[in-house]
């Protein structure tokens, strides 16, 4: 099993319900997650919710909710036995970014795509290389609908197995 967490930053009301179904679809239990407003984007509300499932739920889950292109969402699977974990973060304006994580929760960037960019990239285009591998502009967009959200409830879910 692996662990994971699953951040809705914000979402019209008319959508959660939506999002919530989508959730118990892929965990096989139900999903009732508690919505709060976010106050960086009046209107939307936030939620959060942990999950445990099989491995490579974050990934399902991502998939699950990408067609809905207004949200504002991330969502972590950690590390478990084999398995590094992921990261996956959706915005509106930038799309989907993914990423491999460590155990500690660090990014890993694989050596053939570091050493791809330093074949190509010089001066700036180093650095701005570096922030994409590292998906920095998502984090940017995020980082206020984060700060926003501290002590907000958080819902545990647990997949039918």
């Amino acid at each position: 099993m692996s662990a994971g967490v699953l951040y809705v930053h914000s979402a019209p009301p008319a959508l959660c319900p939506h999002v919530e179904w989508a959730v118990a679809a892929e965990l096989g239990t139900r999903a009732r997650m508690e919505w709060i407003d976010q106050p960086m984007a009046p209107g939307q509300l936030r939620a959060q919710v942990s999950w445990r499932g099989r491995p490579g739920t974050a990934g399902r889950l991502a998939a699950a909710l990408r067609g809905w292109t207004v949200l504002r969402y991330e969502v972590t699977e950690e590390a478990s036995p084999g398995l590094d974990g992921e990261r996956y973060v959706v915005t509106p304006t930038l799309g989907v970014f993914r990423a491999t994580m460590s155990a500690n929760g660090d990014v890993l960037v694989g050596e053939d795509r570091l050493r791809a960019l330093l074949a190509t990239a010089t001066g700036p285009q180093l650095a701005q290389g570096l922030d994409g591998l590292l998906g920095s502009a998502w984090d940017a967009e995020l980082e206020p609908f984060r700060e926003a959200g501290d002590g907000a409830p958080v819902t545990w879910l647990h997949q039918v197995v």
